[in-house]
């Protein structure tokens, strides 16, 4: 019993270190960030993790000096339509694989399977001239599109495993009395799905805010930019040495992600863990 005893507080002293060092690891550069914009001068050489004086220079520069809001406004807009829009997309196209059989049906889900081992670059040229042809190129809509569609193969296959996890005789009831598919989906099918689509809104939310490269790629124009545009380019060129700026803008963009994780953080863990297991 003795040995017994010293071995589960050695392993559960183990596994607190493991957890401990892991929150040290995670948390030292968001403390350091933090700090980091608050501390007085540009230069990352005289921040310090603990500063003799704190300033919040660098945010009243952001907002007065730069275009900052008009990124945070940009980025905002496109955020939210990407969610709107590949939320449907991806909810609808979960559900026809789920619930109907059609041709074409195994070999739509293996390509989907089989897209998600791209990097998505790698049709950055495809989607150049498509988005040149269609006059989309600097264009916002162009973007939240490029957006939406790509968040289609892996958001299906994990809505799809949730769908297939609800009993069917809940739709065979409803179609007994006479539902449509329309109805079902919106009265039946929506209500239960809670969990998977809080998960896929606030995930395609979150993408935006931090995509760099198809953004530099599509927009160019300075009232076009993002936040991701915007703050890069404080921190790259000879001139461009605004490390401390960079840091507050960094905060300010991790406010909205981190007030809806707080907010949904049940519903995203309990999504995840549903589309993961089901199916």
């Amino acid at each position: 019993m003795i040995n017994m005893s010293l071995r589960k507080k050695l392993t559960s002293g183990f596994i607190y270190s493991i957890l401990i060092i892991t929150a040290i690891f995670v948390l030292y550069p968001v403390v350091w960030v933090i700090t980091g914009s608050m501390n007085p001068g540009d230069s990352l050489f005289s921040t310090k993790l603990i500063p003799e004086s704190l300033s919040f220079r660098h945010y009243t520069y952001l907002f007065q000096e730069t275009d900052y809001l008009i990124w945070y406004k940009n980025t905002l807009k496109i955020a939210f339509w990407n969610m709107v829009i590949s939320t449907v997309l991806v909810v609808t196209a979960a559900y026809a694989f789920s619930r109907f059989r059609f041709p074409g049906r195994r070999q739509g889900l293996m390509m989907m399977l089989v897209l998600q081992m791209f990097p998505g670059f790698m049709g950055m040229i495809a989607i150049y001239i498509l988005l040149l042809q269609l006059d989309l190129l600097d264009n916002h809509w162009g973007l939240i599109l490029v957006y939406a569609g790509g968040s289609i193969p892996f958001g299906a296959w994990l809505v799809k495993g949730y769908f297939d996890g609800l009993p069917r005789s809940l739709e065979e009831a409803a179609k007994i009395d006479g539902a449509s598919h329309v109805t079902i989906f919106y009265k039946i099918m929506m209500p239960l799905s809670k969990p998977i689509l809080v998960f896929i809104a606030v995930n395609n939310f979150i993408g935006p805010w931090m995509d760099f490269i198809f953004a530099r790629l599509v927009l160019r124009t300075s009232s076009k930019k993002t936040l991701a545009i915007g703050l890069f380019e404080m921190v790259t060129g000879r001139g461009n040495t605004e490390f401390t700026t960079f840091a507050a803008g960094a905060v300010l963009v991790a406010l909205p992600i981190t007030i809806l994780f707080f907010i949904f953080q049940n519903h995203l863990v309990e999504g995840l863990k549903a589309g993961a297991n089901k199916g």
